[in-house]
């Protein structure tokens, strides 16, 4: 029997259990300077966007993708909350771009270039956005082992909208060459 797509975003599980509009998914890595106080106090920061409690995942020592040779390894990890009443798509990736500029991100012409902060927007509930600015859902996080190993332990039943599969169904199917080491966990909103 062919698998049905629900018609929901969140699927259940522990924790947060709200409604699929507006359950937020964010990505962060870093791999200049001290990488893992910096992805900390940025997903303290994230919490001033939630309404309700935020998850956050372990921090994981990741290998490089598709960036330019000798880069580091990065220290990524994810964050889910709930938005803020009134918290729009394009609200949120502006203050997540300020966030990372705060941090000495700045623009370089250089495609995934070594980074203080990254900060990914990866999911907006079930919305759908395909501007010159940004895509919704995030176009390569399901093919991103250092992205769903992180989001998988913050939301495993969310189903990725497009699919029919649950973030830890992707991470299980995942083929990729990566290295992802969990390393040690977060102390803010971590899952409980």
């Amino acid at each position: 029997m062919p698998k049905r797509c629900v018609d929901y975003y969140y699927a259940g599980g522990e924790g947060i259990a709200t409604a699929h509009y507006n359950m937020i998914l964010i990505g962060l890595g870093s791999n200049q300077g001290d990488s893992q106080r910096i992805v900390r106090e940025a997903i303290a920061r994230l919490e001033v966007f939630a309404s309700g409690p935020l998850r956050a995942s372990r921090l994981w020592r990741t290998s490089p993708v598709d960036c330019p040779p000798e880069s580091g390894d990065f220290i990524n990890a994810a964050a889910a909350f709930a938005a803020a009443p009134e918290l729009t798509p394009e609200a949120l990736l502006g203050e997540l771009k300020s966030l990372e500029r705060e941090y000495g991100r700045q623009s370089v012409p250089v495609r995934n270039a070594p980074r203080e902060l990254d900060l990914d927007l990866l999911l907006f509930g079930d919305q759908v956005r395909d501007t010159d600015d940004f895509t919704l859902p995030h176009p390569r996080a399901i093919d991103r082992l250092f992205v769903l190993a992180p989001a998988a332990e913050v939301l495993p039943d969310a189903i990725w909208p497009g699919t029919c599969d649950t973030i830890a169904e992707l991470l299980r199917t995942i083929d990729s060459d990566e290295r992802v080491e969990p390393i040690e966990s977060v102390t803010c909103g971590r899952l409980k």
